[in-house]
């Protein structure tokens, strides 16, 4: 390396340096000093293949500094005065060393303005194509290996995603569980950024969108993981167990296994508290194996389990010490009442109580909806999964103006009852007595609007999809599918019968057109279909037309049946006629007619 004087004109930014090809740096911290003082730090550079021409590898942001400088001189002196820039300090690096002038340009930049870290891997990946592998980046950035990783683990992602990343619209967080995604995935949650009536998963949130609401770490297992489906994080920071249902079955086979360990090795006691339970360390004390000490094994919802050794509750600690200080042991305390009696104590409590609550239809309401949200003993309430094997279906589904509405109400609800944003939904409890209680305290603070809100979400995801009370609610309320459906490439593809196609053609071209091309192939007769809905090649536009298995009520194409939606119709018409066949008479005093609603204010 030397040192040499250069003339401006044959300088230029090498592909080399961080800043080629993108808009002119900031310049705005150094432009003062270099107009007062010039350039006094020399420009790093290599020979380019112009004769006498050299390429800045390192210090473009004082070339275009003092390129500036000299064009304010030139300016000032106008036409008529011959003006020569000052030449620029330089060091001249060894011809054909990429690498070395690579890591000389993110050196210098390192130490004067931070890159961002997608800039960063820009450069990294060029090092890597130069023959750097990331244990030597590492070394020569004074960077641990990590770091690296986590930078290099950025080309896992699409373009757009590192950009909004450069940008700081997305945080770190966010970018790190996107590492997870495939580019499907990806472009998915992309499609959720860019719909004005969707919210695109966040940090946390997004981590239980892509692995499905539940991600369990793989340090937290009891048992070798090894063969089991796994996903990476790309950061290098952790793994997670793909299918959670499958680590529960050996992480509980493993917890027993350490149970009958601390029995056989002479705990008295070793108690396993389940999932939605806590071991409180402030309800108990500390005592040894021989004195009596329990073992707690503590299992969270998260799959980490906690062991503690060597603990009672507070009461027989209490007991114990009374019995070493020299007074007779405690006896065990006889209950205040058998077991006949508390039962007894129970079921007239219970009698006055539900006796109570049919005059107070507005508490019975929050109480149904706390148990419908969170289960208990006798209530199991399970969320309709919307399952299906065909992807298609439920993007298209997702993708819906139905659904989009649904999960917008969903989150006001979430946030209504102070429940995490990111839940993936507000059903679905464990049936835990606790919070069954705390939320239905939560509910009678909150006014009837609110309560029938949270009801309405309660019910639609519970609502068994394919069901006679859909179209029971539908019929009732005046769903009209034209509002929330039209017809997409999914519902095309699966279009297979020709006599139900061209009983579409004859819905939207009229009886003549569908009679003209009833031979034709089914590609033909569906592009006729998708033409009207389109209003393309001259065909008169048809608007909000619905298929008739979609529409409220529902009908058939053909005569052939298996047209669930028809079936469920057919059932609720039934259960209507009858009721129609029970209804009591109206005498006329009006005795027999039905009293006013109730009010719901709790």
């Amino acid at each position: 390396m030397k040192l040499q004087f250069i003339a401006l004109d044959k300088l230029s930014v090498s592909k080399a340096n961080m800043r080629h090809s993108r808009k002119a740096p900031d310049i705005s911290d150094i432009l003062p000093t270099v107009r007062q003082r010039g350039v006094i730090v020399p420009l790093l550079v290599r020979p380019n293949c112009a004769p006498d021409c050299f390429e800045v590898v390192a210090g473009a942001r004082r070339l275009h500094a003092a390129l500036t400088v000299a064009e304010e001189r030139r300016a000032a002196c106008g036409e008529d005065e011959a003006f020569e820039a000052d030449p620029m300090p330089c060091a001249i690096l060894d011809e054909g060393d990429d690498a070395a002038a690579i890591e000389a340009s993110l050196i210098e930049n390192v130490a004067r303005r931070d890159p961002d870290e997608v800039t960063q891997w820009e450069t990294f990946v060029r090092l890597v194509k130069e023959g750097r592998d990331p244990t030597e980046i590492a070394e020569t950035f004074g960077m641990p290996d990590l770091m690296v990783r986590r930078v290099l683990a950025l080309g896992n992602l699409l373009p757009r995603i590192r950009d909004l990343y450069r940008r700081e619209e997305i945080d770190r967080a966010t970018v790190r569980h996107l590492t997870l995604a495939s580019k499907v995935r990806q472009r998915e949650w992309l499609a959720l950024l860019d719909d004005p009536e969707k919210r695109a998963p966040m940090g946390q949130g997004l981590k239980s969108w892509l692995l499905g609401g539940q991600s369990i770490p793989l340090r937290f297992a009891l048992f070798d993981p090894e063969g089991m489906a796994q996903v990476a994080d790309l950061f290098g920071d952790d793994a997670y167990f793909a299918d959670a249902d499958a680590f529960w079955a050996k992480q509980d086979e493993a917890i027993e296994a350490r149970r009958a360990a601390y029995l056989e090795a002479g705990w008295r006691e070793v108690v396993v508290v389940p999932r939605g339970e806590w071991f409180h360390a402030w309800q108990h004390q500390k005592a040894a194996k021989r004195k009596g000490g329990r073992v707690y094994i503590d299992v969270a919802q998260s799959g980490e389990v906690t062991f503690h050794e060597g603990y009672v509750s507070q009461k027989e600690g209490r007991a114990a010490e009374k019995g070493e200080g020299g007074q007779p042991a405690a006896k065990p305390v006889r209950a205040e009442v058998t077991a006949n009696l508390g039962t007894y104590v129970d079921l007239h409590r219970h009698a006055a109580t539900r006796a109570a609550l049919l005059g107070s239809p507005g508490v019975a309401l929050r109480l149904m909806v706390a148990h419908a949200v969170v289960g208990s003993p006798l209530w199991t309430v399970r969320p309709e999964p919307q399952a299906t094997r065909d992807d298609g279906v439920s993007q298209s589904v997702a993708a819906s103006k139905g659904e989009a509405e649904f999960d917008l109400a969903r989150l006001k609800v979430l946030r209504l009852l102070g429940l995490a944003e990111d839940e993936p939904r507000v059903t679905g409890g464990n049936g835990d007595g606790f919070r069954l209680s705390g939320l239905f305290l939560r509910l009678m603070a909150l006014g009837d609007e609110d309560v029938m809100a949270v009801l309405a979400v309660v019910m639609g995801e519970t609502l068994h999809a394919g069901s006679p009370a859909v179209d029971a609610v539908a019929s009732e309320i005046g769903v009209d599918m034209a509002q929330y459906w039209q017809a997409d490439d999914v519902f095309f593809d699966l279009l297979r019968d020709r006599e139900v196609l061209v009983a579409m053609v004859e819905d939207v071209a009229g009886a003549r057109v569908a009679q003209a091309n009833a031979k034709e192939k089914g590609k033909t007769l569906k592009g006729i279909i998708e033409a009207h809905l389109a209003g393309a090649d001259g065909r008169e536009k048809v608007e909000g037309w619905v298929p008739r298995w979609l529409a409220f009520p529902p009908s058939a194409y053909t005569e052939r049946g298996g047209v669930g939606s028809v079936v469920a119709a057919e059932i609720v018409e039934g259960a209507r006629e009858a009721m129609s066949c029970e209804a009591p008479g109206e005498d006329e005093a009006g005795e027999n007619r039905a009293p006013p609603p109730q009010p719901l204010a709790a």
